[in-house]
């Protein structure tokens, strides 16, 4: 059933990266296209290599930390390995899902025990998107004119990340702080789908649900007994996503652009993941594509635009993708 999963899941991908790519390239002059890549820096684009690096090293420490809060002692490589499983089966899969299972197993492998991985990596998915969160507010409450200029073309989408964000990280939030009320509305909701007949009646559904329940009732007090503790895995993630953010900068300085703030460029780009987060594409592929192209004509102009989002989504996607698909197989044999 396993390899079946991930047939599909490698098949879904190819499906949308011919999809993506046939949108992109769809009347373009391939020629002039990589004429235009051909010149920008070697350096800038390495740079932007050990930036991806340096996110996927980002989560490692926020793994590694949680444990050794947890009393475990953890040799950095192993999180470090654990955090190139979790990007990799993130990239592949709808909406980042088949990330944190993954994560969990090889945890498991490592004895950590579920209940005490599963607590982890759930603080870790509310810290990496209550970033996101951040993100989209700064721009919704100050509303920086030049920037709402750039994302006039691409509103919808914004509108859209940003809510479906904030539902998200606030469901969480009240499955850890709440988790008698956020019990009795799922069991009352399960109960409903079963009266309707959408679902088979199975009591083993049942215990499944409550057993997840007690996880989120122990990531509940594990937040009220590590407040500080949550607050630097916070403020860790902040860093670990701007890093990869800054890699769409150091394309634009590649091609030897100049005029655009560092910060404006950052706060895009991150207004763009803001929208494809939630998305049930691998990576967002093909949207995130679609509004680099919109949002950052004025910033790359005409010519340097395709080029520069083929190397910034080559760098902070694709790259990431294959580092983490050779050290996921390297995974299978050091853990």
């Amino acid at each position: 059933m396993e390899k079946r999963k991930a047939i599909l899941n490698v098949g879904f991908l190819a499906v949308v990266f011919a999809c993506t790519v046939w949108a992109v390239f769809r009347g373009e002059d391939l020629g002039l296209v990589l004429t235009y890549m051909k010149t920008a820096k070697i350096g800038y684009l390495l740079w932007g290599i050990v930036c991806v690096v340096t996110f996927i090293w980002g989560e490692s420490i926020i793994i590694w930390y949680l444990l050794r809060t947890l009393g475990r002692s953890v040799h950095p490589g192993k999180c470090y390995l654990y955090s190139f499983i979790g990007f990799f089966f993130s990239c592949i899969t709808p909406s980042a899902s088949g990330g944190q299972p993954a994560q969990i197993y090889y945890m498991k492998k490592g004895d950590i025990p579920v209940p005490e991985s599963t607590l982890i990596l759930m603080i870790v998915t509310i810290t990496y998107k209550m970033v996101l969160v951040v993100i989209g507010a700064f721009v919704l409450v100050f509303r920086p004119q030049h920037i709402l200029a750039y994302l006039q073309p691409v509103l919808f989408w914004m509108y859209l990340g940003i809510t479906l964000n904030v539902f998200c990280v606030g469901a969480m939030l009240v499955l850890v702080f709440h988790p008698r009320l956020a019990s009795f509305f799922l069991i009352q909701g399960l109960r409903m789908l079963e009266r309707l007949h959408i679902l088979k009646e199975k009591p083993e559904r049942m215990e499944k649900l409550q057993g997840s329940m007690e996880q989120y009732h122990a990531a509940a007090e594990f937040y009220r007994g590590h407040k500080s503790v949550v607050v630097k895995a916070f403020l860790i993630t902040i860093a670990q996503r701007m890093v990869l953010f800054f890699v769409t900068y150091l394309v634009y300085r590649a091609f030897g652009l100049q005029g655009e703030r560092l910060f404006d460029i950052v706060l895009l780009q991150g207004m763009i993941s803001v929208a494809v987060d939630m998305l049930p594409l691998p990576g967002g592929m093909g949207v995130s594509e679609k509004l680099f192209l919109s949002v950052f004509l004025p910033v790359f102009g005409g010519h340097f635009l395709l080029p520069g989002m083929i190397l910034s989504r080559g760098i902070s996607y694709y790259s990431q993708l294959l580092i983490s698909a050779v050290m996921t197989a390297a995974a299978n044999f050091l853990l």
